[in-house]
Parts: C-alpha cells; sequence; structure tokens
C-alpha cells in the first residue's frame, strides 16, 4: 500500500521524506511528527513499493527512512538496491529498526546510511536526525556544485583560503601578457596552476607547450628550445622546430626552471627580451609571440645568490609570482580532493563508485602528506583498488611518514627518579663527553658523504658523466642535478 500526505506541503521548498516501514502505526506516527515540522511525507509497506515510489518522476523524494525488517527485502537489502542505482544513489537515508545489532548499524553506515537508530522512536530524535541529514546533503550539494565549477574552470578545487587566493590570483593575471613564476613544493599541482592561467588567457585557443628542463640533457637544450635544420649536427637527419616555435601564439611552460643549466638560460633569457630565435644550423631569425609561465620547486633567490641561476632572467621570469600551496595548509580540501579522485578513478576504470567510510577521511585530514597532492591520489587510488564494495578504515595503508617508534615522549610512563650517584664512581668513571658545535645532523652528513662518493668516482672516471652515471647507477640527468645541488666542480678532490 502506498499513499501520499493528506496534508499539503507547507510550501514550494518543503522537503519531500519516504517513511519505509511494514508496521502501520510506525508509519502513520512519522508522517504525523514529520508533516507537523512541514515535511511532505510519502510511504510505503515494502521495499518493492519504496522502489517504484523512487523510480516515479512526479514523486521526487529528498530523504527516506528505511525500518530494517521489511516483508520482501531487508532495509539493508534496500539501501544496497538505492545505493547501486545512479538516480539514488546520492539519496540521505536513515536506518531505523526495532532489533538493531551492532553488526546492522556498521552494514548500514558502510552502505552509506547517513543515521541509524532504533525503536521506539522519540519525537525530538526523529526531527533532529531529518533536520541534520537533509542540512548536511544540502551542502555536499551546494559544494560539490562549486567544485565541479572550479574544477571545469581552473582542473582545481580547494574551499580553503588558500585555493580560493590561488584561484583570485589566477584570474587577476591571466587576462595579462605578464610572465609568471609559481613556486610551490613538489606534487603541489603547479602544472594545473600555468594550464589554467593559459586556458582564462586570450591565447586559450594556441598551444599549450611543456617543456620538463630538468629532463633534457644540457648539449641538446638549444636545438630542443629553438629547434634545428637537417644536418646542423650528428644526428640532425630532419628539421625540427623547438618548443618555442611550436608555443607561437600560445604558452610555453618551462617546468622546474630552476634545474636549467645556466648556458641555457642566457639563450632563453635573449629569446624573452627580443622575441627572437634561430634554429641551429640556420642564420633565419624568427619572430615569436610567446607567454612564458615557469615553474619550480627550488628557492631561485638562493640559487641567483650562489651563481646558480642568472639574476637578469629571475626578474624576467619573476614579473608576477604565485605560489602553489601545500597540501598541510589547505587540509580543508582533503575530502574534496579525495571524493574527486575516488570518483574520476572509478569512472576512468569502468567501476562503480564506491563510498569511503567518514572515518578514512578523518584519518587522510589527519596525515602530514610531504608529498602533497599527488601523493594523496595515489593513495586514494590504492585503496579503490583493494577495497571491496566501500572504503573501510581497514583499507588505508600505513602512513610511511609516522615514526615507527610512536611518540615517545608523550606515551612512555613516568619514570621513577633516579638515586644520585655515588660522587666516586662518577669520578672514576669520567664526565659525560661534550657535543662539539660543528657537529653535522644525519642529513648534512648524508649530504656530505654523497657529495664525497660522486667526487670521487667523477675522478675514477676522469669526470666521465656518462661513465660516472653508469657506475653510480643513476640516470645522467640526476647526476647532473646533483652536481649542480652540491656546487661539484670539474676537477676538484
Amino acid at each position: 500500500m502506498v499513499t501520499s500526505a493528506d496534508l499539503p506541503p507547507s510550501g514550494p521548498s518543503a522537503k519531500t521524506v519516504l517513511v519505509v516501514d511494514d508496521e502501520r502505526n510506525i508509519r502513520r506516527t512519522l508522517q504525523l511528527v514529520l508533516e507537523g515540522d512541514g515535511y511532505r511525507v510519502l510511504t510505503a509497506e515494502s521495499a518493492m513499493a519504496a522502489l517504484a515510489i523512487l523510480a516515479s518522476p512526479d514523486s521526487p523524494v529528498d530523504l527516506a527512512i528505511l525500518d530494517v525488517k521489511l516483508p520482501d527485502l531487508s532495509g539493508l537489502d534496500l539501501l544496497e538496491r538505492i545505493r547501486k542505482d545512479d538516480a539514488t544513489r546520492e539519496l540521505p537515508i536513515v536506518v531505523i529498526s526495532g532489533h538493531a545489532t551492532v553488526n546492522d548499524a556498521v552494514h548500514a553506515v558502510k552502505l552509506g546510511a547517513s543515521d541509524f537508530f532504533e525503536k521506539p522512536l522519540a519525537r525530538e530524535r526523529i526531527l533532529v536526525s531529518v533536520r541534520n541529514v537533509l542540512e548536511a546533503a544540502q551542502a555536499r550539494r551546494a559544494l560539490a556544485e562549486a567544485s565541479q565549477r572550479d574544477l571545469e574552470r581552473y582542473e582545481m578545487i580547494g574551499k580553503s583560503a588558500a585555493m580560493q587566493r590561488v584561484f583570485h590570483e589566477i584570474e587577476k593575471v591571466a587576462p595579462t601578457r605578464a610572465s609568471v613564476l609559481i613556486t610551490g613544493e613538489s606534487g603541489t599541482g603547479k602544472e594545473l596552476v600555468s594550464r589554467a592561467i593559459h586556458r582564462l588567457s586570450p591565447r586559450k585557443d594556441g598551444p599549450f607547450v611543456k617543456v620538463n628542463c630538468a629532463a633534457i640533457p644540457r648539449e641538446l637544450i638549444e636545438s630542443e628550445l629553438f629547434g634545428h635544420e637537417k644536418g646542423a649536427f650528428t644526428g640532425a637527419q630532419m628539421r625540427k622546430r623547438g618548443f618555442f616555435e611550436q608555443a607561437h601564439g600560445g604558452t610555453l611552460f618551462l617546468d622546474e626552471i630552476g634545474d636549467m643549466d645556466l648556458v641555457a638560460q642566457a639563450k632563453v633569457l635573449r629569446a624573452l627580451q627580443s622575441g627572437e630565435i634561430s634554429r641551429v644550423g640556420s642564420e633565419h631569425v624568427m619572430h615569436v609571440d610567446v607567454r612564458v609561465l615557469a615553474a619550480t620547486n627550488r628557492d631561485l633567490g638562493k640559487l641567483v645568490e650562489h651563481q646558480l641561476f642568472r639574476e637578469d632572467l629571475f626578474f624576467r621570469l619573476n614579473v608576477f609570482p604565485l605560489r602553489s600551496p601545500a597540501l598541510r595548509e589547505r587540509l580543508e580540501d582533503v575530502p574534496l580532493l579525495a571524493e574527486s579522485f575516488l570518483l574520476a578513478f572509478c569512472r576512468e576504470n569502468g567501476a562503480k563508485p564506491k563510498p569511503m567510510a567518514p572515518g578514512v577521511v578523518d584519518a587522510l585530514v589527519h596525515r602530514t602528506w610531504p608529498g602533497n597532492v599527488r601523493e594523496l591520489k595515489n593513495i586514494v587510488e590504492r585503496m579503490a583498488i583493494l577495497s571491496g564494495d566501500s572504503i573501510t578504515v581497514a583499507d588505508l595503508p600505513e602512513d610511511p611518514h609516522d615514526s615507527p617508534f610512536g611518540d615517545e615522549e608523550a606515551s612512555a610512563e613516568p619514570e621513577a627518579p633516579e638515586p644520585p650517584e655515588d660522587p666516586v664512581e662518577t669520578a672514576a668513571r669520567g664526565a659525560a663527553p661534550s657535543i662539539p658545535p660543528q657537529y653535522f645532523t644525519l642529513r648534512e652528513f648524508r649530504e656530505q658523504a654523497e657529495r664525497k662518493y660522486i667526487v670521487d668516482t667523477l675522478r675514477l672516471t676522469g669526470w666521465n658523466i656518462s661513465r660516472t652515471a653508469i657506475v653510480l647507477g643513476v640516470e645522467r640527468t640526476n647526476l647532473h642535478k646533483k652536481i649542480r645541488t652540491y656546487a661539484i666542480k670539474r676537477g676538484e678532490g
């Protein structure tokens, strides 16, 4: 039997609640209580009747109250059916039971129930639960809509003050021709910031060309940036257009600009100042119309001080500095980001969306995230692969950044005071040695040892970078980067 409310709705914005219970008195009681508070109420005495109401376009439902014990399907089975239907997947649901068990409550929450309570029903308990669940659902919808707008506009989402500042600065600088230097830690989304600037600029219909400055060998940087003619050097079998030429009329994004070789920096500076380039092996000068955006996770100011980065190029790029915040500075965005990554992963892999237990979100918010948004994305995708129909706390991988010994100072039992030492024994043993002021930290010692080992290996190979990289078992680009980082000079040692 399916009935609708006898009383008219309190207004055009009145919310509709579906009550599903096989006991007529319970249905009538809930209907009177909810209608007295201004809600429209629909009732159903079975799971099949409830599904028929939910499938009807004439009866949109804002919230459902389900009894666990029903004559056809159980309330939990009905809840699972509702969650599998795209049209009702996000429907807020409250579960009630006259013979609830802990397992029922846990199962209901895992399936996505917003609340769970037992009969007999108390009027205030019902109304508070319904109000809270509806308000939370409305807030989630508003936040999802705002996040979708941000995602479409910037390819990024975030409600935090730090991200709202980034969005504001992107919108201010995007319409201009100004160069932008995007700084921030690895994994914070500096490339996304550059793409948002390009997409909101008058150049949005032009090309966006990304260059990873750290990945280009020193001897190829000029050819990669400016192109070359056929036969310009050994191996140049055909004409090649450089990145500047490819980006004509659009945006050139120089990623990891702090790792660019000094010689290459000079060539880039000349191109930025004059707007003119020449391919290697050609005398023909071309004019290029390119807006340059640069990004780095290094402190260019310090590199300038140590003469590892050209000061004139730094000032040329740093017309508009824009900092991409670390994830620890915007922890309130973690739930939004986690949900977005989970939905995207399920969609890309043809999997049905999985609910994420509140405890999982809380645990993610309380992590340290040195790997920033990239690390969060990897963990969410790993949980999506390893979990079942829903993601629970048990699916969370261990935090590799936690101390293996825990917080010893906070958790250790208070120790009883030790008895005073015998002065004779102390004198015989000798005073405790003092620590020299120049004593290294573990990181400093590791860096000094690594630097020395690299220098020694370079000496053994006659300062041959390729052979040294093979001996050390690293990529040449990685070895170049370490040589610059440690300011190693040829012939030292």
